[in-house]
């Protein structure tokens, strides 16, 4: 099966699927009311997701979309369909690994956000929730709760890579797909189950082959630009850093030498130090450029009157004595 008749299935089948999205949504909050829905929203589409491969994959049938453009699945010997085993892993890579990923770097990030805070109350646990739920969420805290201050730092840091790294891997599949033109998805590619078609003319798809590696060159460019302008920015940011620790570390004696010009109104409320390099929100108030800029990479808010704003509207004021 070509590129086309692959792309048609996967948007018919997500066309369906939307539509089982909508249906079991519509039902969850006319039983239950509008905030179970939102609160358990990601589940039931987790959950009509698994039931329609279930109905049709594992048990032996085509998807609406595979039916729509006449394609079978087969394993990599390309003669039988694959076994119920593959099947089951692709669909648990398809559906229950993006899911659980999810939550969980979404779960790790925010304890290390609250443990950095130092504001994590009993409160602050959501009361609902299946008993799973909360295991893991209380296994989470336990866990982030033993590591060092280093180590918190450097999972903050793998958890914002990973971040960043999974839409980029989905980039580069999809561009890899328009070159080879046999997995669009990726957990059909780590399982090996392609496509054969059946009926009609096989023409049609190696005339329009030429064209999808053409887009999958342009988006592999792309891709690798993006790449480079976001390693370059993380240089950048991390190069300022040091500098800023080295300036810093440097002229501790000048500021004790100074006569304290206005008390704690010099003072930074992030690093409770003078502050330096003053920097001012929208909303008026002033932090170290380090500190806010390091602040606002978690959270666009501002640190004490919680205005929302983008980080392009710091202002860094320039010859600015307090």
């Amino acid at each position: 099966a070509g590129p086309a008749r692959l792309v048609r299935c996967g948007q018919k089948d997500e066309l369906y699927r939307a539509g089982l999205h909508s249906g079991a949504g519509s039902a969850l909050r006319g039983l239950a009311g509008a905030r179970p829905w939102l609160e358990w929203r990601r589940e039931v589409e987790l959950l009509s997701d698994v039931a329609y491969f279930v109905l049709t994959t594992l048990s032996g049938y085509q998807t609406l979309g595979e039916e729509y453009v006449n394609i079978i699945q087969v394993d990599p010997s390309k003669k039988k369909v694959p076994s119920f085993l593959r099947r089951a892993v692709f669909i648990s890579l398809h559906t229950m690994v993006p899911y659980c990923l999810e939550k969980a770097l979404l779960h790790l990030e925010h304890e290390l956000q609250m443990e950095a805070e130092e504001s994590r109350t009993p409160e602050n646990t959501p009361a609902l929730g299946f008993p799973c739920r909360t295991l893991i969420r209380s296994w989470i805290r336990k866990q982030v709760g033993e590591l060092t201050e280093q180590q918190k730092k450097i999972a903050s840091q793998v958890v914002y890579v990973l971040k960043q790294s999974i839409p980029l891997l989905h980039r580069l599949h999809l561009a890899v797909f328009y070159i080879q033109g046999t997995f669009y998805h990726l957990s059909k590619r780590i399982t090996g189950i392609s496509y054969l078609h059946f009926g009609g003319l096989q023409g049609e798809d190696q005339s329009i082959r030429s064209s999808y590696k053409f887009l999958g060159i342009i988006s592999l460019f792309h891709l690798l630009l993006t790449t480079g302008v976001q390693m370059y920015s993380f240089k950048q940011k991390q190069r300022e850093r040091q500098e800023w620790r080295l300036h810093r570390s440097l002229t501790p004696q000048k500021s004790t030498s100074k006569e304290p010009a206005a008390g704690r109104q010099s003072r930074c409320t992030l690093c409770l130090e003078e502050r330096r390099h003053s920097t001012a929100t929208p909303c008026g108030h002033l932090f170290c450029w380090e500190c806010i800029t390091a602040w606002c990479n978690t959270r666009a808010e501002c640190p004490l009157c919680r205005e929302k704003f983008h980080p392009q509207k710091l202002i860094y004021l320039q010859h600015y004595q307090m």
